[in-house]
């Protein structure tokens, strides 16, 4: 009995285009290329308007800068698109080229505006080296300053002094600041200086030619209490005029020098 073998039936291959896949890749692929457009490259979303507030003085300089950094190469074009623009790093670079800042924030205004605040910092007192400079509350060096008729804080070893750096250390620029409100306030005795010594040594040197003598590495609160006493007890004001220094830096003791002699208070 002869068999009979069945005729394969050769299924037909579908072309790719026809296949469900293709179709979900390509409207995919329309979706992503046109909104890449539109957010990168499409005139829309373009910054065209940078404002600055909060510094009259450097609003022009970080407006100008700001802008000329804008601009960022992608594949070989050029684009200012508000999505792409890196507020950290524009942050980082204004703060390297303006120390006189302190703080800036930036805010998208979609959909082409940029808003910039700024806020400089406060000048504390002048601190002068091998040049002076005015430093803020956190002791940083902001601003070479050329003026010499203000209160500064004078270091006795000169050194090099980069803008935007720390050069006193903010705990003792918070003791000195103590000293100079307590001598100003309490006393009424203006104060031309201060001078750091050394690690330990603050010399504060008075209009009336004389000096304090402090050592921040012990209790500044001791060191003015002690002063207190000293005034009221054996220094009232008519016979400061005399003085040529006081000691402060040493146990419970407040020794002091007038011009003509010695006296030493034992407290």
């Amino acid at each position: 009995m002869r068999r009979y073998k069945r005729p394969r039936r050769i299924k037909r291959k579908i072309p790719f285009y026809r296949k469900k896949v293709f179709w979900l890749f390509f409207f995919f692929f329309l979706f992503f290329t046109g909104n890449f457009y539109l957010t990168i490259f499409a005139p829309f979303f373009q910054i065209q308007e940078v404002e600055v507030s909060g510094s009259e003085k450097l609003r022009e300089n970080v407006k100008n800068l700001v802008e000329s950094h804008l601009p960022t190469n992608l594949f070989s074009f050029q684009t200012k698109s508000i999505f792409l623009f890196n507020p950290n790093q524009l942050t980082q670079f204004v703060l390297e080229n303006f120390p006189q800042i302190e703080k800036i924030e930036f805010l998208r205004k979609f959909p082409d505006k940029l808003e910039i605040k700024i806020e400089e910092r406060q000048a504390t007192t002048l601190f002068c080296s091998q040049k002076c400079y005015l430093i803020d509350r956190d002791g940083i060096a902001f601003e070479e300053f050329f003026a010499k008729d203000i209160f500064e804080i004078e270091e006795a070893y000169e050194r090099e002094i980069n803008l935007g750096e720390v050069v006193i250390e903010k705990e003792v620029l918070d003791e000195i600041l103590k000293i100079k409100k307590v001598l100003e306030e309490e006393f009424q005795i203006s104060l031309e200086k201060i001078v750091l010594v050394s690690e330990e040594r603050i010399n504060v040197k008075t209009f009336q030619g004389w000096e304090i003598y402090f050592n921040q590495k012990r209790d500044i609160d001791w060191q003015l209490t002690k002063l207190r006493v000293l005034f009221e007890k054996e220094i009232p004001p008519e016979k400061r005029e005399n003085l040529e220094y006081i000691e402060l830096r040493f146990g419970n003791f407040a020794p002091y020098k007038l011009k003509s002699v010695n006296v030493e208070n034992k407290d």
